[in-house]
């Protein structure tokens, strides 16, 4: 049961100025700042993956999560890309698996350094590290502080998720209560109050979206985040997945050359922007516009070639896959089946339910 008892003595400035505060505010002169903090967590009464201890600046959070569990795991960054930062005993497989999890999916970010990534990019990579290098207990003081809450709950939700999938435990003290419903922690300890008490996971909050035809001119906020090439055929036909208003995920569709079946679509380009990664908001969009395009006699294919988005297709129950990824050698090229336009791609079909409306779906096809 990790326990804490422990005093945090600072000195008290008698310089003029602090004098002159003394006098304004009526403090008590004194000598020496003391702040005493004692308290227990029972967390051996059952079991738990995630933790979180939570309150405002200056309760002690830092101070019992270093006590308590020995603090964060120190990063240091400076490669000339930021898998090259990550410790050399993990291969990149291990890398980009943990990068995916936390929802760091913008591959052209994983080949630039540090320095350069917006703060939403850092805070997801420096988790990725966290997971992979920061042992057991993983250990992260200040989560979610320094970005915006929608990458905060997104980000939130994302560590988890992989948290219990890999059967670690992960503590983090963080001054914002809006992740809560999105960490689904197993346990929380708020020092302001010395209170500790376990949780029943959640479902985590619901998420509106709505699925609109776009113009062609949407793809310029989506290409720098595709990770193949910022290139989208001009006879697309585009969609976008909405939350709020707010477009967050694309999908630019075309008809496939076929030497028998004229009525295959395929999924050209998919991106979701970086500040919604890791709620699978692209598998949303791909499963309604397979049920949009079948609505009136079409078929919907996808050809990823990323390991991790054929491992998601394939755990669908509404796409199938045709064709099994193909191999990749650099020094021989490509060898093996499930190429398509020089990549060795997985090929999956859409064999889900149809839209119920077949006029609501053609009027999304049609942009009407």
């Amino acid at each position: 049961m990790p326990s804490f008892d422990f005093v945090v003595q600072t000195p008290v400035s008698r310089s003029v100025r602090a004098q002159q505060l003394e006098a304004i505010f009526d403090v008590p002169p004194s000598e020496v700042c003391t702040l005493r903090f004692s308290g227990d967590m029972p967390l051996d009464e059952r079991e738990w993956n995630v933790g979180l201890i939570v309150g405002p600046s200056g309760c002690g959070k830092s101070s019992i999560l270093k006590q308590a569990f020995g603090g964060e795991l120190t990063l240091t960054w400076g490669g000339a890309c930021v898998v090259d930062d990550f410790a050399k005993s993990f291969d990149m497989q291990a890398i980009s698996e943990a990068c995916m999890a936390v929802g760091f999916n913008t591959i052209p970010a994983w080949l630039r350094p540090f320095s350069v990534l917006s703060n939403g990019e850092k805070f997801r990579v420096e988790l990725a590290r966290r997971l992979l290098e920061g042992g057991n207990p993983i250990v992260v003081d200040e989560f979610t502080s320094v970005v915006d809450r929608q990458v905060a709950q997104i980000g939130s939700h994302a560590v988890q998720k992989h948290v219990r999938k890999t059967g670690k435990k992960f503590i983090a003290a963080s001054c914002h209560f809006d992740i809560v419903e999105w960490l689904q922690p197993d346990w929380i300890f708020e020092p302001a109050t010395m209170q500790f008490q376990w949780r029943s996971l959640h479902r985590r909050p619901q998420v509106e979206c709505v699925v609109r035809r776009v113009t062609f001119a949407a793809w310029q906020y989506f290409a720098p985040y595709h990770y193949l090439t910022r290139n989208l055929h001009r006879a697309a036909n585009c969609f976008g997945l909405f939350i709020n208003g707010r477009i967050c995920s694309f999908a630019g569709m075309l008809k496939r050359p076929h030497p028998v079946a004229k009525d295959i679509w395929g999924v050209s380009r998919g991106v979701t922007l970086p500040d919604f990664q890791g709620l699978g908001l692209f598998f949303v969009l791909g499963d309604q516009m397979g049920a949009v395009y079948k609505a009136f006699g079409q078929r919907l294919r996808m050809y990823p070639s990323h390991p991790d988005f054929v491992r998601s297709l394939d755990r669908s129950k509404v796409w199938t896959m045709i064709k099994r990824p193909g191999l990749y050698s650099p020094a021989t090229g490509l060898t093996g089946k499930g190429t398509f336009g020089g990549r060795p791609c997985a090929v999956f079909e859409y064999v889900g339910p149809a839209h119920a409306n077949k006029a609501e779906a053609l009027a999304l096809v049609s942009g009407g």
